[in-house]
């Protein structure tokens, strides 16, 4: 049931900056039309307007034991359920001060995340949210989600303090001069899947993903620096082992630079990237391999030969979008030669090369900036619609994506942020390589596995080399990964593994008929998961920041 609701509206036109909450002023007519569950807003204006703010606010109820979830902006946004009275964690305004000090803000070290467009909340009690939030009294669910972000990102606001949610879009870099729908929202009330079952059915998106996948990602043990003699190693030793995979995936390095996809460094990869496909394949295993399609670093022949194009600022300067590889930009996909080249690069990599699945990393860099008169929420759609056009029926694990964007459109999709090789509580960004964040995300955004799209929580190591984490920890983050992954990797040469190793590799990927009833914080800290397996409940209790699991 929607509940009775307020809202505001600023707008500037004709040199003038006028706040209303009335249905129609000089410039504007606003028509509210809401069902039982569903609310929407069509903006008609009058004269060519620019929104300043345009929110909507509705009363809640917090208990003391309430839990409110806020869904982080990306990928890889820390996102977990807080205590009524808690504090959004890892970036305050004076972390955000010193990053403006930083030398790297000017490779756009603050890209990845919202800060740069939307103030954090340095309070405790207040928490917020992209395209869903819910708060949730036990069992029982109120979750407030949009239905699209095609007219902007809508960001929703908990305040415990004062008893209220707000509704509010990102509608930066747009003037109106026609009718919008500004805002499509739901509101629904019932458990948890329940919850989320109406939510989705309301969008009207279904999961393209159709079965759980395990394999292998040459990232987290090799990082940038995989040949094809590791490639051939490791793909050997996972094809000898007594364990059905499906993917084996090589990831960042085999390119002579970001950007330039089909230019394979031949020192690297002398055979080139359409053998190495096939020899993924003649082990009966799908071929996946890494690409982040919407950027390029200044040495890429690309960004040399077509400037024009990349993404500019307001001042025709080409930005960072991203301190990885010393820092890199972002191509528009607006501009008809951007997408021929991408559609070229997308048709030699699954078409001649023959991969069946494209990690796509990076995403969120081709909407950092509002252009064309379009909003970052409505870029991101089109980047997302743009990405599935040149894959057509082929396999897209996303990364680093504003998450509504990609439902239905990527076959599976990052739900967290990189592991690292240790496990230790980080406090930079938000977007920051975390372990801790990894399975936080892993566990609170486990509503979106099979509705949007197959969770992919990153990598479980069990090796004992290039690794700081304990065995125990290791362990532990493998049991969390098999039980809440829809894509269940592991960057190890499983050849290396001893007895044990290879028992709990097994059983991550023999993971039968799971389903989690329920998973909280408590006041210590800990997380307690509860669910069946194989119709038996069992349950385990651990902490998240240092990774013990307790008796």
């Amino acid at each position: 049931m929607i509940p009775n609701y307020k809202y505001r509206l600023v707008y500037k036109t004709d040199g003038k900056t006028v706040t209303t909450g009335r249905a129609s002023t000089d410039d504007v007519n606003v028509t509210f039309a809401k069902t039982e569950d569903t609310l929407r807003c069509v903006i008609a204006p009058k004269a060519p307007l620019e929104i300043i703010k345009f929110e909507v606010s509705f009363p809640q109820t917090f208990a003391a034991d309430s839990r409110v979830f806020p869904n982080g902006y990306q990928s890889w946004t820390d996102s977990m359920e807080y205590f009524p009275d808690q504090r959004m964690r890892e970036i305050t305004p004076r972390t955000l001060k010193m990053l403006k000090l930083f030398p790297m803000t000017r490779l756009g070290v603050d890209r990845s995340g919202d800060t740069y467009f939307h103030k954090f909340p340095d309070k405790a009690g207040v928490f917020y949210g992209f395209s869903y939030l819910y708060v949730r009294n036990g069992g029982a669910l109120t979750l407030y989600g949009s239905l699209s972000e095609r007219s902007g990102y809508t960001i929703i606001t908990a305040d415990a303090n004062n008893g209220k949610i707000t509704v509010s879009k990102d509608l930066a870099g747009k003037t109106y001069t026609e009718p919008t729908e500004l805002l499509s929202l739901a509101v629904v009330t019932g458990d948890y899947d329940a919850a989320f079952d109406r939510w989705f059915a309301l969008m009207d998106v279904a999961c393209r993903a159709n079965r759980r996948l395990t394999g292998y990602t040459t990232w987290y043990n090799y990082y940038g620096n995989i040949t094809g003699d590791i490639v051939k190693r490791d793909l050997d030793a996972l094809a000898a082992a007594d364990v059905k995979t499906d993917i084996f995936q090589i990831d960042d390095g085999y390119q002579t630079a970001v950007g330039d996809w089909l230019s394979t460094d031949k020192k690297k990869f002398p055979a080139g990237m359409q053998a190495a496909a096939e020899s993924i394949h003649a082990k009966g295993m799908l071929a996946g391999l890494w690409l982040a399609p919407f950027g390029a670093v200044p040495r890429a022949e690309v960004y040399k030969r077509h400037k024009d194009w990349f993404v500019r600022d307001k001042n025709g300067n080409i930005p960072k979008v991203g301190p990885n590889w010393g820092g890199f930009c972002a191509l528009d996909i607006y501009n008809e030669a951007v997408r021929a080249h991408l559609r070229h690069v997308f048709d030699v990599v699954l078409n001649d090369w023959g991969y069946d699945l494209v990690k796509l990393d990076f995403l969120y860099a081709a909407a950092c900036f509002p252009m064309y008169n379009k909003t970052r929420g409505e870029i991101m759609c089109d980047a997302m619609e743009l990405l599935r056009e040149c894959c057509g029926d082929k396999l897209i694990l996303g990364c680093g994506v504003p998450l509504m964007p990609a439902f239905g459109k990527a076959d599976y999709c990052r739900i967290g942020a990189d592991i690292s090789l240790d496990w230790k509580l980080t406090r930079f960004i938000r977007e920051c390589v975390s372990t801790h964040h990894a399975v936080n995300n892993t566990i609170f955004r486990r509503g979106l596995d099979g509705r949007a799209f197959g969770n992919d929580p990153d990598v479980f190591l069990l090796r004992d080399n290039n690794i700081k984490m304990t065995a125990a920890q290791r362990e532990l983050l493998t049991k969390i990964n098999s039980l809440f992954g829809s894509l269940v990797f592991t960057s190890d040469n499983v050849g290396d593994y001893g007895e044990r190793q290879r028992q709990i590799f097994q059983r991550a990927v023999d993971r039968s008929d799971v389903k989690i009833l329920s998973a909280d914080y408590d006041r210590t800290g800990d997380i307690t998961v509860t669910y069946t397996e194989n119709g038996e409940r069992q349950s385990f209790t651990f902490d998240p920041v240092n990774g013990l699991l307790r008796d």
